[in-house]
């Protein structure tokens, strides 16, 4: 089972939100080091509709490094980060001088630092302000030769710009912001990615032993959302099927599309749900994992949750393959 839900989904969420700007790395170890980068992100050229994303747009308007955090950040945290910023710009150094080229300081990345909540003290001690580039409460930049800053959610204004921020909060504030998520229309842009994302969650969750009341409310309230995202899944396997026998322009052919996007949207939210929980239990989906999923489907959804719940990964693998 993933060991830290939160921090994986933290980093698929950013990435699935960045990568339509331009090149995100998630969990990258610097060369010579032993830090781990939760999120280094690149800006392409030719970014995509970065006004969709409001302030997270912004602050990824250059190449930058994004730390997030669950629970308040403390002392050791930021610190943690800044060294982790001083350690990638001594690689990229080191990189410039093998290539014969210069870095110049534009090319640094910005550090920010992600996390519900901190201390007056704290962002005092570390020299943080109100960011003049991002005017918006709840954004603290620190000293310019550092190069970071620190975006405190649970302060930012309740806004559409700051939504993609706000649901990685904690407890009302990320509940308020997964409703506002969840009102978005259908055709946004990253409505319906982000809502994947929650289900896998809230899979990963319903998993673990010995909840905290917090999550358990969290996964109270993503149920709801759960539930939706396999009836549009249902949905839109209905009407592929219809669309398809409409083409086919014969009254039986329209008949049999409907019973197969019937069947095809059952099957999609199937498969979903089983996705879902071989993310719980083993993290990432890699290609052994993937090839077992069409087996598991073929049985009936009680045997296959059974099956999942119960067996190990080298227990399922050896049974399927």
């Amino acid at each position: 089972m993933t060991v830290f839900p939160y921090d994986q989904f933290a980093k698929d969420y950013l990435k699935e939100l960045l990568a339509p700007l331009g090149e995100v790395k998630t969990s990258q170890n610097i060369a010579g080091e032993v830090r781990e980068i939760d999120v280094w992100f690149v800006p392409a050229a030719q970014a995509g509709n970065a006004t969709a994303l409001g302030l997270l747009a912004r602050l990824a308007a250059t190449s930058a490094i994004f730390e997030p955090f669950r629970n308040a950040i403390d002392l050791g945290d930021v610190r943690s980060c800044i060294g982790k910023l001083f350690d990638l710009f001594a690689f990229l150094e080191r990189q410039a001088r093998r290539k014969n080229s210069r870095l110049e300081e534009t090319d640094l990345p910005h550090l920010w630092i992600i996390s519900p909540t901190a201390s007056e003290s704290l962002l005092t001690g570390f020299g943080a302000t109100l960011d003049v580039n991002n005017p918006v409460s709840g954004v603290y930049a620190f000293p310019p030769h550092w190069k970071g800053g620190i975006v405190v959610i649970h302060q930012l204004p309740q806004t559409p710009e700051t939504l993609w921020l706000r649901i990685l909060g904690k407890g009302r504030v990320q509940q308020q912001a997964i409703d506002e998520l969840a009102a978005l229309p259908e055709n946004d842009l990253f409505r319906g990615a982000v809502l994947e994302l929650l289900s896998n969650l809230k899979a990963i969750l319903e998993v673990k032993q010995n909840l905290e009341p917090e999550e358990r409310d969290l996964v109270m309230r993503l149920s709801p959302l759960y539930e939706q995202r396999l009836a549009e899944a249902t949905q839109q396997g209905i009407e592929q099927g219809i669309e398809r026998g409409i083409q086919q322009g014969i009254e039986q052919g329209i008949e049999r599309g409907i019973q197969q996007g019937i069947g095809q949207g059952v099957r999609q939210g199937q498969r979903i749900f089983v996705e879902n929980l071989l993310r719980a239990k083993f993290g990432d989906l890699d290609e052994e994992l993937r090839a077992i999923i069409e087996p598991l489907l073929a049985l009936p959804p009680e045997d296959s949750t059974a099956l999942l719940l119960q067996l190990s990964r080298e227990e399922l693998l050896a049974r399927f393959n």
